[in-house]
């Protein structure tokens, strides 16, 4: 019996998907304007790991992860940049899918663009207003709040209390200070597309219950993403959705502690980030994975490049240990038939993953049988050895290639270019700095400058 902690409830309960053997998730993506932090993969790395459990105990899961491509620090970006909207958004895709590969990310079946969904955003935000759940106001179209008697059930918060702390911001045309846009008039100089109530763009709530509902149906099993996105973000998402089909939005709610620097989020808003592409080229794949897997996925965890390099260095020597075991077997040699020893193993490694995902005591097993092998017990060495690189390792992705991973990489050969540019730069000598940018660009390698340092796509 899988056990999860569903937020709507407050409390751990029995996973018991709506369809038999199929379990239906949607994961809040990232909004595309910079390359993502390792903040934003911890919810990515959690439910891609947690996707691969309920796989390895017999579900078929679809998972869907959006890209939010309309959004005000996009048009910031473009405008920064004097670039278009679609050009920031479909670079950083392209960085995504990159990062999201060099982390060990498996891709999720559905990848929705806000951008791609638009008429059925205004359809959506249509039947709200024929219901009485939406109004618009002078090309502005807000969310009713009064409308729904269940609005602050996912969060545990009294109505009462949130329109007592609410304000009306300045240029907002809504009737209550707790009502939210589903569409915003278009600024001068904005992104607009044609809607009923004139040129707009949809607001930051609406897109996921479009996407999510279109993909997966009108009701589905798991909503998940980051506890900073339990209010407003999912109680504004699980009212305007019951609202318009008329049934439950999500049957469970998933929610990610927040990786956290000097005791704040982390936060590209803030600058206190460190991203996934640095990270893995600093300390690795599994070490990254494991460091966030050290913590149980709901609470929270504070950045330290101190239990980085040490988790680095336990990684190492652990695939060392893996590596010269693995060149004593042959290609002819069958492992052993998994006994009692083993069997016992497999249903404690379960039992824990059963309980809330909790990875934190799967990986002390998995660390337990990397010293069986160290013992060399001709037996149980391959028997721990197989667990580990067949069985354990790649539900959390971990430990699943052949060998210690390698340094030869074409992101890594670019990215000593471009910091060979920067020392350049650094020192004025701007001619050898374009030297290199050129021949990135001969080579069909685009980079682009920008406060948060260089980027680059291929």
């Amino acid at each position: 019996m899988i056990k999860i902690y569903d937020t709507l409830q407050g409390k751990k309960t029995e996973l018991i998907p709506i369809e038999d053997g199929i379990v239906k998730m949607y994961v809040c993506g990232p909004t595309v304007y910079n390359l993502i932090h390792f903040g934003n993969a911890r919810p990515a790395i959690t439910f891609d790991s947690f996707r691969r459990y309920l796989e390895y105990r017999g579900y078929n899961v679809i998972l869907v992860q959006n890209f939010t491509d309309v959004d005000d620090k996009i048009i910031n970006k473009s405008n920064e940049f004097k670039v278009s909207p679609e050009e920031i958004s479909e670079r950083y895709i392209n960085e995504y899918w990159k990062d999201s590969a060099s982390i060990g990310i498996r891709p999720a079946n559905f990848y929705p663009k806000t951008t791609d969904y638009l008429k059925k955003i205004i359809s959506f935000i249509e039947n709200l207003i024929e219901k009485g759940h939406a109004y618009e106001s002078e090309g502005d179209v807000y969310f009713k709040v009064s409308s729904f008697d269940n609005y602050g059930e996912l969060s545990h918060r009294k109505t009462e209390d949130m329109i007592a702390g609410a304000r009306i911001s300045p240029g907002e045309k809504k009737k209550s200070p707790e009502d939210f846009a589903l569409w915003k008039l278009a600024k001068k100089g904005e992104p607009f597309w044609e809607s009923p109530w004139g040129k707009g763009r949809p607001g930051w709530h609406i897109e996921c219950s479009v996407m999510s509902t279109e993909i997966l149906g009108d009701s589905f099993d798991i909503h998940a993403g980051g506890s900073d996105l339990i209010f407003p973000h999912h109680e504004n998402e699980k009212a305007q959705s019951e609202c318009k089909t008329g049934s439950i939005f999500s049957k469970y709610w998933m929610h990610n502690g927040m990786l956290q620097f000097s005791g704040e989020k982390m936060s590209k808003s803030i600058g206190n980030f460190i991203t996934i592409k640095e990270a893995v080229q600093k300390y690795g794949k599994d070490a990254s994975r494991l460091f966030l897997f050290s913590k149980h996925y709901r609470s929270p965890i504070d950045y330290s490049e101190k239990i980085l390099g040490d988790t680095k260095k336990g990684v190492d020597r652990a695939r060392k240990i893996l590596d010269n075991f693995k060149n004593t077997l042959t290609s002819e040699r069958e492992f052993p038939v998994r006994d009692e020893w083993a069997n016992k193993i497999i249903e404690e490694f379960k039992s824990v993953l059963d309980d809330d995902f909790n990875t934190p005591k799967a990986i002390s097993i998995i660390f337990k049988l990397i010293k069986e092998i160290e013992n060399n017990d001709t037996k149980k060495s391959a028997l721990a050895y197989d667990l580990i690189v067949n069985e354990f390792g790649p539900i959390l992705g971990i430990f699943d290639s052949d060998t210690i991973e390698k340094d030869f990489k074409p992101d890594s050969i670019i990215q000593a270019l471009l910091d060979i540019r920067k020392e350049y730069k650094g020192q004025k000598k701007y001619k050898e700095a374009d030297k290199i940018r050129d021949l990135l660009n001969s080579s069909g390698i685009q980079i682009m400058d920008s406060p948060e340092g260089t980027t680059f796509n291929y």
